[in-house]
């Protein structure tokens, strides 16, 4: 059974965006320093227009997860979050899939609700930010989150958080979102390469929203400055760490990637296929899945449709990430589907 899922769908209940405020008409968040940083959007609580709009664009099934759970401390949060994602599984079944979200950094409140998450409500993944509570993902405070994960046999989908990269040159343009987030994945990745993660957790499968923000077209510089040596970083410390392989293994191995990142509504097909031709010049096609990015980056059920038929129309290619490489996450789709 071929099945075509969507690994990045975002949803929030309706009783969290009634709390926050975000139940009304379309409109971005500022933060304390007046620069966009979240999208409120009705489509993100209606989970019928999910729907509609799948069956519209051809789409079986569809990873939902909430901004708000990529990082956050609390459990009890975490666990209304995870129920809602339940809720909506058995709403409408298979054709949702929940993903976990955790207190990462609280060892023993993570693994308590990693294994509710887990035995209980049967999530086959994991939610985290690019970053948690100001720490990079390669902080060793983590290494029960990874380890945990992996004995569990679950994927991790890494997506930026709504907080913009705080520069002083990030205060205009909206380029907090429409680079920093895109930067963060990039450095996420690359230090979770540098930093040992996947030596120590070999096992350990990660997905990274838009091609990790497009670090394969870094990596030319990445293999360069890698060396150490040549650059007077050899020994150091912080910056002359190495992974135990060469770049390119991880990236065309290890990590996964979902083709989402382009931004509608501006000549959906070509902005679509141009942005997933391009990643794939920089990563293996056997390591992407496919993303839509509803209902934030793409809304319309008419650009969704024309999104994912662009993809199919790429012959084998697109056909490799609309079905090749799902189950290499989620191996037991087909009996999620069937649900």
């Amino acid at each position: 059974m071929s099945i075509i899922v969507d690994f990045q769908h975002h949803y929030t209940p309706k009783e969290l965006a009634e709390k926050k405020g975000e139940s009304g008409a379309l409109g971005a968040s500022l933060d304390e320093r007046g620069n966009p940083a979240y999208l409120f959007n009705p489509l993100l609580s209606d989970l019928d227009a999910h729907i509609r709009m799948m069956n519209f664009a051809g789409i079986d099934m569809a990873v939902l997860s909430c901004a708000d759970g990529y990082d956050n401390p609390d459990r009890s949060e975490c666990a209304f979050i995870n129920d809602k994602m339940k809720q909506a599984e058995e709403d409408y079944p298979g054709r949702f899939i929940g993903l976990a979200h955790l207190p990462a950094l609280d060892a023993p409140e993570m693994e308590a609700e990693l294994a509710r998450c887990v035995d209980e409500l049967g999530f086959p993944g994991v939610v985290i930010g690019s970053e948690l509570q100001d720490r990079a993902l390669d902080d060793p405070a983590l290494d029960p989150f990874w380890g945990a994960v992996q004995e569990r046999g679950l994927y991790v989908f890494v997506h930026p958080l709504a907080k913009v990269i705080n520069w002083n040159r990030m205060d205009a343009d909206d380029l907090g979102r429409v680079l920093g987030w895109e930067f963060s994945l990039s450095v996420a990745a690359l230090r979770i390469m540098n930093g040992g993660v996947l030596d120590r957790f070999p096992d350990l499968k990660i997905q990274f929203a838009h091609f990790a923000g497009g670090l394969g077209r870094y990596m030319s510089r990445v293999r360069g400055f890698g060396t150490r040596t040549q650059w007077g970083t050899e020994g150091n410390e912080r910056h002359g760490r190495k992974p135990h392989n060469e770049y390119d293994w991880y990236i065309n191995n290890r990590l996964f990637y979902d083709n989402a990142g382009w931004v509608s509504p501006v000549d959906t097909a070509r902005q679509g296929v141009e942005w997933t031709e391009f990643g794939l010049k920089e990563v293996s096609v056997t390591q992407v899945v496919f993303a839509t990015d509803y209902p934030q980056a793409i809304r319309t059920d008419e650009d969704c449709k024309e999104y994912t038929d662009a993809i199919r129309f790429m012959g084998v290619l697109g056909e490799k990430i609309l079905h090749g490489n799902a189950e290499k996450l989620i191996p037991d789709l087909a009996e999620r589907r069937r649900r």
